[in-house]
């Protein structure tokens, strides 16, 4: 089976990602691999320090493709031209960039928008409002330029959700729905799946068949078996499957994702067919 890995990261990347041995940040890579129920060897992202030794990781996953996801908040900038680089010339990865309105104001944000996508050949955007600082809503009015750039287009945004949010009233479904419902054919891409507020993530999505679900590494923690009931219900055309690699290994998040309870019939779609759709593959 084809399997497409929306979130999949090199440790080279930043330290956050565990790229330098030994420091406080990988420390913490490895414990949110505990957390997230990692077995065996919570460093096994260290074969990723190196561009070669994370396409060895991916190829040994057996990926049709890694979706490597760029990042811009005032914390943490992974640039677009350096999400360009990893991805040039390797078919089996797809980049998504990424830009922070507020911090690149309006005007430099869409031209950047332009550029990732028309000249850098990135295949959506990535913003992370409740990232920012101030934090803000998915529906401010700082994002609402780039939800019409990328409508236009074609392209997918894809929005950064869940409990690493600075501020968890953030981490709020609730103001997608207008997004949503402004541009029906833009397709809405929920990293992390909004958890721990899995109930209210469904309920956005059972309304608005353009935003999809992105659980990852949070569908195999606590309270997550409402995603697995929706997708074997109405969701099945909007949850698709992520690794969170460097902070789960890609082959065992495979196999725990078809251990999940997904209806065999179903395990296609949520690998693959989901998310070739979004990218026109």
């Amino acid at each position: 089976m084809k399997v497409i890995d929306m979130r999949c990261r090199p440790a080279y990347l930043h330290d956050f990602f565990g790229a330098t041995p030994g420091s406080v940040e990988n420390e913490t890579a490895r414990w949110l691999n505990r957390r997230v129920g990692t077995r065996g060897d919570d460093e096994h992202y260290a074969a990723s320090r190196t561009p070669q030794g994370f396409l060895d990781a991916v190829r040994a996953a057996g990926l049709h493709r890694a979706v490597v996801v760029g990042r811009h908040t005032p914390d943490q900038h992974l640039p677009n031209d350096l999400i360009h680089r990893i991805v040039i010339g390797h078919d089996e990865l797809i980049g998504i960039g990424a830009v922070d309105p507020v911090l690149l104001g309006e005007q430099q944000a869409l031209a950047e928008v332009e550029r990732a996508v028309n000249t850098l050949g990135l295949a959506g955007i990535d913003l992370e409002p409740g990232f920012g600082k101030p934090a803000r809503f998915a529906d401010d009015p700082a994002c609402w330029p780039i939800y019409e750039r990328c409508n236009e287009l074609g392209v997918p945004v894809c929005l950064m959700t869940g409990p690493t949010t600075p501020d968890p009233r953030f981490n709020d479904p609730a103001p997608v729905a207008a997004v949503a419902r402004a541009f029906p054919r833009l397709p809405i891409i929920c990293y992390h799946g909004f958890w721990p507020n899995v109930q209210q993530a469904l309920g956005l999505a059972f309304r608005y068949p353009n935003v999809y679900l992105v659980p990852d590494m949070y569908l195999f923690v606590a309270g997550s078996a409402a995603y697995v009931e929706a997708a074997n219900g109405f969701l099945g055309d909007q949850l698709l499957f992520g690794s969170s690699y460097p902070f789960r290994p890609i082959t065992q998040s495979i196999d725990d994702f078809a251990a999940a309870g997904f209806r065999d019939s179903l395990l296609e779609r949520l690998f693959f067919d989901n998310a070739a759709r979004l990218f026109g593959l």
